[in-house]
């Protein structure tokens, strides 16, 4: 199968979309599918590779580290025509998204799309909610000529037929647990940030308004000061609130900036628990990689997060808005050496049932049906 990837974002850009459709691609490799990835050039340092086309960008206003992309559309559809797609595969719905639009509808290729972010749900944060109904509407015109819309979770899925669309299908997300694995010596992290606590809870995504961050503040802050005390915080990540919150941030947390690989890994093991404030996530790829680590997630109630923690059972849910229930089931959990075994067994257990490959082996199975639907269309004509 040849197929055309259109996205606003890839590697190296660290964000959950860039790093599914890098797995993805080495997945495509592997299993003998050719493909092009057409994305935004990054402003960080990438590799070369003849089967991603870096199209021009600028910063985008209102968040600096998303590109918005100037299609070259000479470049773009000489590489359509030289490459013959079976397939294109729209991932995000601005620029790059609009240019693999024109071209599937130009040449008849069948044409598939993911809907990765609740952009929806970003408005309010941002005080842009007037600009909802508009949103929704380009949405809507956007995904209409797609035979398929594959979303990442049950709650995604039903959202999106409240709003009125068809066509959708799951397509979820794996974790790699040789990588995200259980560690019983969390020493050199102790060594390395200097951790003098007896509890390490941790936050690992972009810090920004729609990731409501702001809220581990407000859980520390009404934690009972003899726990608070023995309780050291690792947030992982960057983005346009690290500076601000930096600030105001207590004694006992340490930002790290982003962490890749064995890095972020190890960070994930030597926590006791994962702490994640985000009500916008339409899957949570970074409370599934907590869980292979065997660390518990405490989760905003929310989203895509609801279908992969069992309350109670791999992990806890609680109110986005009130940090109070947060910090009374931090306290109840880690209190209790017995609960938290048992949890971080069971998210153990949980994430080593989601592997990447079989949600890699769907997603190409529903591409045989769009095309093997196609043909009969074509046929039928």
């Amino acid at each position: 199968m040849k197929i055309a990837i259109f996205t606003d974002t890839y590697v190296p850009d660290v964000n959950g979309v860039a790093k599914t459709l890098q797995r993805f691609t080495n997945y495509l490799s592997d299993q003998g599918h050719e493909y092009q990835v057409f994305a935004p050039k990054s402003t960080k340092e990438s590799k070369f590779t003849s089967q991603v086309h870096h199209l021009t960008s600028l910063p985008f206003f209102m968040y600096p580290d998303c590109r918005f992309s100037i299609p070259n559309l000479f470049q773009v559809k000489a590489e359509i025509l030289r490459f013959q797609p079976d397939l294109i595969h729209i991932a995000t719905p601005f620029n790059v998204g609009l240019c693999g639009l024109r071209y599937a509808k130009k040449y008849n290729i069948p044409i598939v799309g993911s809907y990765h972010t609740d952009f929806d749900k970003y408005l309010s944060y941002y005080n842009l909610d007037i600009l909802s109904k508009p949103l929704w509407k380009y949405f809507h015109w956007f995904h209409r000529p797609m035979q398929k819309i594959f979303v990442p979770s049950a709650d995604t899925l039903y959202t999106l037929k409240q709003m009125g669309f068809t066509n959708l299908e799951i397509w979820g997300r794996g974790v790699d647990t040789t990588l995200f694995q259980p560690t019983m010596d969390n020493y050199l992290i102790r060594k390395k940030y200097n951790i003098k606590e007896k509890y390490i809870l941790n936050y690992v995504g972009r810090i920004s308004p729609e990731k409501n961050v702001e809220l581990l503040l407000e859980i520390n802050a009404v934690l009972p000061k003899h726990l608070s005390d023995q309780i050291r915080w690792i947030i992982v990540g960057d983005g346009p609130s690290k500076p601000e919150l930096m600030k105001q941030a207590p004694a006992n947390m340490t930002f790290t900036g982003y962490l890749h690989g064995k890095d972020l890994a190890d960070v994930y093991a030597a926590s006791d628990l994962f702490v994640f404030p985000s009500a916008t996530e339409t899957f949570g790829n970074v409370v599934l990689e907590a869980m292979a680590s065997g660390t518990p997630a405490i989760s905003a109630n929310s989203g895509g997060v609801v279908t992969i923690i069992k309350h109670g059972k791999n992990g806890f849910l609680c109110d986005p808005k009130h940090p109070e229930q947060f910090a009374i089931t931090i306290e109840n959990t880690i209190k209790n050496s017995e609960i938290l075994a048992t949890m971080s067994s069971q998210a153990r257990a949980y994430a080593i049932t989601q592997t990447w490959e079989s949600t890699f082996d769907k997603l190409i199975a529903a591409y045989d049906r769009v095309l093997e639907k196609e043909e009969n269309v074509v046929k039928n004509a």
